[in-house]
This record gives C-alpha cells, sequence and structure tokens, in this order.
C-alpha cells in the first residue's frame, strides 16, 4: 500500500576474486575454523563463506563481489560475497588482491560463528515452545538463515504472544495465506537438518502467492487482529473494491462481431473475434486493459489496480485449479487430531509413521500428511482410527 520508494540511493559496485586471491585463501584454508574442524557446525547453503567456494568450485576463475555502502553518510564499504572466518591477517592478504581494494583498510574483521538452536519440532505452529507456557521462540534459535525469516518469525511470535496475554486464540497462517505460513509449517512439521532459508519453490500454490496481491491476502488479516490503521483500510478496501468493479465489468461487457467491433479491433492491431465473448476472454486472448479501455471506453484505472486485473483475467483457468487444490487440502486441515491422541496405539501405521506423528504430534489430518515418513497409506489408517474414535465417543455418550 506504499505509493513510493525513498528516493535518497547511493552507488553500489561490482569487482572479482582473481587467481591471486584465491592462492592466497588456498595456501591458508588450514587456518580456516570451518575448514580444519575448530567449527563443526553445518552453516548455510546458500550464502558459503569465501574458502568455501575457493575449495569447492576450484574451477572458477573469478567469483563477483559487491562492494556495498553502509550508509549515506559513511565511507565504510560492506564487501558482499566474501564471508570469511580466515585470521585477519589473511583476510588484509587477499582484500589488496582484489581491483578496486589494493589500499583498502579493514575496519572490522569477518567472522564465522557456531551457535545453537531449537529443535524446531518442539515449537506450535504459534511458535509457542510446546512444554513451556507463554515462552515463544523465533529466528536464527528455531533453525533459520536470513533477515527476512527472522523477521517473520518475529512478527508472528509477537503476536502470538500478546494474543495469548489477551486471552486469544494464536494467529496461525497457512500454507496458502503467504510465505510466512509455508516458513512455519516447514519448520515445525518438517523440521531441518541445516540452516533453512525460504525459497519460493518450497511452496506449492505460488500462483496465490504473488508479490502483486500480497495486500489482498494479508491486509484482511492484520485489520481484523488491530494491527492496521483505518486509514490504510480505507485505502485497500478503495482498491479492493476498484479491482472487483473492473472484473464484473470486463466479464459482463458483451461483444459480438459486428462491423463497428470488428472495426475498432483491426484499428488496434487486434485479431477479429470470429464469435460472440465479453472482454475478459478478449483480454485473456490479446491486448491489454489501456488498449481495450482506449477501445471500448472503459474506466481508468491506477497502475497497481489494473496489474491486479490484467492478472487475474489471465490466469483465472491456473488460479481456480489452484483454488480448488487449496479447498481440499483445507477439509484436510478442518479435520482436528485430539491432543492425546497414543500413536503406538495405531497398530495398522507402519514404525517409521508412528515414532515421526509422536515426535511432530501434528494438530490436522493436513499438516500430518506433510510429515517426512509419513505416506498417504499412513494418512488413511489415521483417518480410519480417527473415523472409530469418533463413533466410540458417539456411542458411548
Amino acid at each position: 500500500m506504499t505509493e513510493e520508494m525513498p528516493k535518497e540511493q547511493v552507488r553500489c559496485w561490482l569487482t572479482y576474486t582473481n587467481a591471486a586471491t584465491h592462492e592466497v585463501i588456498r595456501v591458508n584454508l588450514h587456518r580456516a575454523p570451518m575448514a580444519n574442524g575448530v567449527i563443526e557446525g553445518i552453516g548455510p547453503r546458500y550464502c558459503p563463506s569465501v574458502e568455501t567456494k575457493i575449495a569447492r568450485f576450484p574451477d572458477k576463475e573469478r567469483h563477483q563481489l559487491f562492494l556495498e555502502p553502509e550508509g549515506l553518510h559513511t565511507n565504510e564499504l560492506y564487501v558482499q560475497g566474501m564471508s570469511t572466518s580466515l585470521p585477519t591477517d589473511v583476510q588484509e592478504e587477499f582484500l589488496r588482491t582484489i581491483a578496486g581494494l589494493e589500499h583498502a583498510r579493514i575496519m572490522r574483521p569477518g567472522y564465522a560463528i557456531e551457535y545453537d538452536c531449537f529443535d524446531p519440532l518442539g515449537l506450535e505452529p504459534s511458535l509457542a515452545v510446546k512444554g513451556v507456557a507463554g515462552l515463544y521462540s523465533c529466528g536464527q534459535a528455531n533453525g533459520t538463515s536470513g533477515y527476512e525469516e527472522a523477521a517473520a518469525q518475529g512478527l508472528i511470535a509477537g503476536i502470538n504472544a500478546a494474543r495469548e496475554i489477551a486471552g486469544e486464540e494464536p494467529l496461525i497462517l497457512g500454507r496458502s495465506d503467504g510465505y510466512i505460513g509455508v516458513l512455519i509449517d516447514d519448520l515445525v512439521t518438517k523440521g531441518t537438518e541445516e540452516p533453512y532459508r525460504m525459497m519460493t519453490s518450497r511452496a506449492e500454490y505460488r500462483l496465490i502467492l504473488r508479490q502483486d496481491n500480497a495486500d489482498l491476502r494479508l491486509t484482511p488479516v492484520g485489520h481484523e487482529i488491530g494491527l492496521v490503521s483505518d486509514a490504510r483500510w480505507a485505502k485497500f478496501t478503495a482498491k479492493r473494491d476498484a479491482i472487483e468493479a473492473a472484473l464484473h465489468l470486463l466479464e459482463t461487457t458483451k461483444l459480438t462481431p459486428d462491423a463497428a467491433t470488428e472495426g475498432r479491433l483491426a484499428d488496434a492491431g487486434l485479431l477479429p473475434l470470429r464469435t460472440p465473448m465479453n472482454l475478459a476472454a478478449l483480454l485473456r486472448r490479446e491486448g491489454s486493459y489501456d488498449v481495450l479501455a482506449r477501445i471500448f471506453d472503459l474506466p481508468i484505472l491506477a497502475d497497481d489496480v489494473k496489474e491486479e486485473v490484467e492478472i487475474t483475467v489471465r490466469y483465472d483457468g491456473y488460479i481456480r485449479k489452484q483454488r480448488e487444490q487449496i479447498a481440499r487440502m483445507e477439509r484436510l486441515e478442518r479435520r482436528r487430531i485430539p491432543e492425546e491422541i497414543d500413536y503406538a496405539a495405531i497398530t495398522s501405521l507402519r514404525l517409521e509413521a508412528q515414532e515421526k506423528l509422536a515426535a511432530v504430534r501434528p494438530h490436522s489430518i493436513g499438516q500430518a500428511s506433510r510429515i517426512s515418513g509419513v505416506s498417504p497409506a499412513d494418512v488413511s489408517v489415521l483417518l480410519v482410527y480417527l473415523e472409530k474414535l469418533t463413533l466410540t465417543a458417539e456411542t458411548s455418550r
């Protein structure tokens, strides 16, 4: 909902390591804690140290480095792409082999740390710590890597801590609500063996989780729990109403292949109709909203409204299919699993499934189906068992 980005920007530069850089690093690898065994933990997969890159990719002649100013009013630069655990004297030596940094002075040397973290399987989807009332955990302590990942967890943990104090139900975002939902569900359902990064490929509903519709998905949630101001809500509802009105107009405006219509299309360089269709079908076929607005005298739309309208129309069939998938999964999410269930008593379950389910203790069949080591057959067995429990409970009433 922010209308413009800050204008004050500063330049960044691009440079590269070279053969001399690599040689300095290679002969000093034995002094790197991450290489000599002093640090034994698994580092982040997607941002390796410069010595890891040199060792892992010996065929590469150079690696790019971004020189990023630390702020608007400082001469300090951050060398992005050169994280390192090597001693300071080695850092000074290899830094001066790089073009543009021959006379650079290190203000704060690079370093590596090894830290403990919670097993995220010990967390509730609300990010409450299981078995410890009132304690919430977020960020690197949950086994994640990255600023956005930490901030997303902090937001949810903070919201839910406040809601617990107020006696309210926790806010739990689903996998179809946002990438935050995917991140937390992955952590508390599957756990992690290495620092977890949120990749778009981890989400199964990427057509729904677009950056352009984040406000449509999440602003109502924020408003409901009191985190969206009335002014922002008014702007949001105005945009949402404009989108809905434009979509309704496109769906209800019918075109016929008469001479006048065909002439307008030809003048705009569009193909003839051949058969009757509405404006939405025409937009799905070709052109843009601006072109159709000019031809058929449609209302002028704000750029963000227009973008959402065009995406919704063009991908309508695919979006409908994905919403059907979400509806099927939501039915499984609504099938709750009793907290006190004894998985060892379900003899038809495979031993691995019993162990995994007992470790995670999923809240729903949907969550159970996503646990590594729990097969569709195990889910079917669990469903049958729950049905028997329900029938037994009803009979005993």
